[in-house]
């Protein structure tokens, strides 16, 4: 069955409803929300689930959840991606735990999608810090090609609760229409991606799209359900 990535530690609370029909957790490291005593009881589920622990790091600022452009030097990606991953890994350390992969959140990777340099450097940062961690990112997009180019095994993403845009982006949060809001589309929505490797915009236009990975926002009203409707149909 294909990977199906969470994002948790966030707050919401639905890591342990969430656990079984999921594969892979991205653990917030208190950038844009979470804190270590959040990190250790997701890292912990994660063990008792047989979970794979991954980190998700921010923009420092959980005012906007992580969800806003901010304007970074490289050298400052790369030092804010490094610090989390280090947050992170000695908190799994205290549990026997290891991390497993880095999918970056938010506006970080809605901007590296699209940015080179920035891509370049959070791919850098995540493969100084430790080689054999699989790089989530964008289905097709630099973030992938980036970290490819360096040497790192990658995760071509897509999304089951978010529309996309003609040029394979997601589509803005800010817009009409960019989440998915009921189950039936979204289970549609998942068949052409990992069936078919294609998505279709709000457009109408029809794009390839490869599936390695498939994310699940655990603050989505619809999480639970969606993650047990997805699990069903990717495991039947």
């Amino acid at each position: 069955m294909i990977d199906i990535n969470c994002d948790m530690g966030e707050g919401i609370g639905n890591e342990e409803e969430l656990m079984p029909f999921i594969t892979s957790a991205n653990i917030a490291c208190g950038y844009h929300a979470g804190d270590a005593t959040t990190m250790k009881q997701v890292i912990r589920l994660c063990q008792q689930y047989q979970v794979h622990i991954g980190a998700h790091p921010s923009f420092a600022d959980r005012e906007n959840f992580g969800r806003i452009n901010r304007q970074l030097l490289p050298k400052e990606i790369y030092t804010l991606v490094t610090d989390q991953l280090k947050i992170i890994t000695d908190i799994a350390k205290e549990c026997t735990a290891i991390i497993h992969h880095v999918k970056p959140h938010g506006a970080l990777y809605n901007m590296a999608a699209n940015d080179s340099i920035l891509a370049k450097a959070m791919a850098s940062a995540v493969k100084d810090f430790d080689s054999s961690l699989i790089y989530y990112g964008l289905s097709g997009s630099v973030m992938i090609a980036e970290a490819a180019n360096i040497g790192l095994q990658t995760a071509n993403e897509v999304f089951a609760d978010r529309t996309y845009q003609a040029d394979g982006s997601l589509t803005p949060r800010t817009q009409p229409n960019a989440l998915i809001q009921d189950v039936t589309t979204v289970i549609e929505h998942v068949k052409k991606m990992v069936h078919e490797n294609k998505v279709v915009a709000i457009t109408g236009e029809t794009m390839f799209v490869k599936a390695d990975t498939i994310c699940i926002h655990g603050d989505g009203e619809h999480a639970v359900e969606f993650a047990k409707a997805i699990h069903k149909e990717l495991s039947g």
